[in-house]
C-alpha cells in the first residue's frame, strides 16, 4: 500500500501540484450533482482549518487550477469551480493512478478494473 501512495504522490509532483493541492481538486470534482464547493466543505472534507482551506485554494488559484465565483443567490457564499486546467491533471491523472492498480492486479486483491 506505501508503495501505490509512494507512486501516487510523486505522479501527483510530476504534474506539477502538491498532493494536498490534488485532494483539493478530487473533493471539488467530486461533489455530487454540482460542479462547485465552498471553503466549508472543502475544509470538512480535508480535515482542515478554514484559513487554511483558503491558503490552498489561493495557491490553485493563482496556478490557474480553480476559480472562486461568488454564489448567485447568496452573494456571501463563494464557490470553488475546477477550471480546464485542474480538470486536465485530474482527468491524467485519473489514467496514471488506474494504469497503477492495473499493474499491481495480482500483488494486492484488487476488484477488475473498467
Amino acid at each position: 500500500m506505501r508503495r501505490y501512495e509512494h507512486f501516487s504522490e510523486n505522479a501527483v509532483q510530476a504534474e506539477g501540484i502538491t498532493p494536498l493541492q490534488y485532494l483539493l481538486l478530487l473533493h471539488i470534482k467530486g461533489f455530487k450533482d454540482r460542479e462547485w464547493a465552498t471553503i466549508g466543505e472543502l475544509a470538512e472534507r480535508l480535515q482542515a482549518r478554514q484559513h487554511g482551506v483558503v491558503a490552498l485554494v489561493t495557491r490553485c488559484e493563482e496556478a490557474g487550477l480553480v476559480e472562486r465565483r461568488t454564489h448567485a443567490e447568496d452573494r456571501r457564499r463563494v464557490e470553488v469551480h475546477l477550471l480546464p486546467a485542474g480538470e486536465a491533471i485530474l482527468t491524467r491523472l485519473a489514467q496514471v493512478h488506474r494504469d497503477q492498480l492495473r499493474a499491481l492486479q495480482g500483488v494486492f486483491t484488487i476488484p477488475d478494473l473498467p
